[in-house]
């Protein structure tokens, strides 16, 4: 191990931009493996894997690599102490990304175009964020310390899922594989929260987010199977009109808000540094609670959302003809289940809420809400001082993370589980994941390689 530095180096900025731009226009979209519509396409995950090795000739020269299933890789860079090998940092992205197609976005999104906005250069395109820019970040990070002669005391694992946004399996296979060889990871970081602003009442500094728990998610399927017949003489009450009407009366019907610990403790943490009167109601929130929940039910979607199971209907199915009635109908419900709660509950919750036995509930690909990691230790530490290395004094606060990541499945061999990607993101970009016109700075992405870099010196 040596003591030595990476510099900030602007031609190394540049290199990295370049890599994640020819990253980023292989375009890896994963889909689902059953349902309508096209399937994965394994070429251009196999194009991804020869990049990488073509552009990270110095890191396939010192790590080793393996496969992990069907499009998953696992880097393994050994520590100089042997008798820690059971216990590695592992750092987590994903190289798959959701479908995009031109229409509406500003620039192609497979097209990786560096344009200026707002004075600052920006990489635009799919998976700039989610989550190319995280796993280039990382290798970029690994890659400058081995220049710099750097070996980690502890061994790092770098594990890189291929199918994230579609089902985990690679990332359920690399704990498969620690398990078996006996592995207990000291720290796991993985995508989450950033740094970010205007995002708590009162609070007009930045302040980083780390995701200590993450919401359970599941898939809901409503259907309802009616007799169909000739659209001139319609029934008054139609497959598609029960439907409707279950969708209406579950939007109607909101799951119960409510503070958890995690999220009291984000509150007390952030409310320190608001104006005042909020300073004086957040920092009492025990006291203030019923209060508080009001006030942050008003933020919008992305704070509501932290406070109860989310419900969101994002695919209609029916029909078949302009002039026949269908016989069936469906929708597609993706639950989002707080912490305190279960999904068992979760859909117990929707099916009171539609109250009619003629709509059929399906649950597909249940996975529980996660374990809550510590907000203190040596993990957390390490985590907070490298954010402080790169953003000195920045506030940092634990939340509980609304989406669903390949780390939740390693929650089963290690109880140091953080979600948080160290790019400063704004409202909109955060607004253009999974959306239109997805991008990052350049000048976050590179601090994001630097926080990176400073977090694996300290391991």
């Amino acid at each position: 191990m040596t003591d030595r530095v990476p510099t900030p180096d602007a031609d190394a900025d540049a290199r990295a931009i370049e890599r994640l731009r020819a990253l980023v226009r292989i375009p890896t979209v994963s889909r689902p493996a059953s349902g309508p519509g096209p399937r994965t396409e394994p070429e251009p995950f196999a194009r991804f894997t020869a990049a990488l090795e073509q552009l990270y000739p110095r890191v396939h020269e010192h790590l080793e690599r393996e496969p992990v299933g069907a499009r998953g890789l696992l880097y393994r860079w050994r520590g100089t102490d042997a008798s820690a090998a059971s216990r590695p940092t592992v750092l987590m992205a994903h190289s798959d990304v959701v479908p995009a197609t031109d229409e509406g976005w500003a620039h192609p999104p497979f097209a990786a175009e560096l344009v200026e906005q707002d004075g600052e250069p920006v990489v635009w395109g799919r998976g700039a964020i989610d989550d190319k820019g995280a796993l280039v970040a990382v290798l970029e990070a690994v890659d400058r310390l081995l220049e710099a002669g750097f070996t980690p005391r502890h061994d790092v694992l770098l594990s890189f899922g291929g199918d994230e946004e579609v089902a985990g399996d690679d990332a359920r296979a690399a704990v498969a594989l620690l398990r078996e060889r006996g592995i207990t990871p000291a720290l796991v970081l993985d995508e989450g929260g950033a740094i970010v602003r205007d995002a708590f009442p009162g609070l007009d500094e930045p302040f980083a987010l780390i995701g200590v728990t993450e919401k359970g998610i599941t898939t809901l399927r409503l259907r309802v199977e009616q007799q169909g017949g000739h659209a001139s003489s319609p029934p008054p009450f139609a497959a598609t009109e029960r439907l409707a009407r279950a969708i209406l009366r579950l939007n109607a019907a909101p799951a119960r808000a409510r503070l958890d610990p995690t999220m009291r403790r984000m509150i007390r943490t952030l409310g320190a540094r608001a104006r005042q009167p909020l300073r004086f109601v957040f920092t009492r929130v025990d006291a203030f609670a019923p209060l508080v929940v009001r006030a942050l039910l008003r933020r919008g979607a992305e704070t509501t959302a932290l406070l109860r199971t989310t419900r969101a209907v994002t695919e209609l199915r029916a029909g078949h003809a302009a002039n026949a009635l269908p016989e069936h109908a469906e929708a597609t419900v993706n639950i989002r289940i707080a912490p305190w709660s279960s999904v068992a509950e979760a859909v117990d919750e929707v099916r009171r809420a539609i109250d009619d036995q003629l709509v059929a509930l399906e649950v597909l690909q249940p996975s529980e809400p996660s374990p809550v990691s510590p907000a203190e230790g040596a993990a957390w530490d390490d985590l907070v001082a490298s954010i402080h290395e790169t953003h000195p004094g920045l506030l940092v606060s634990p939340y509980v993370m609304m989406q669903a990541s390949d780390s939740r499945f390693f929650t089963g061999i290690s109880e140091h589980v953080y979600r948080f990607t160290p790019f400063r993101l704004s409202a909109a970009e955060r607004a253009c994941l999974h959306a239109k016109d997805e991008r990052i700075r350049v000048s976050a992405f590179v601090e994001g390689v630097r926080t990176y870099a400073a977090l694996l010196r300290r391991r």
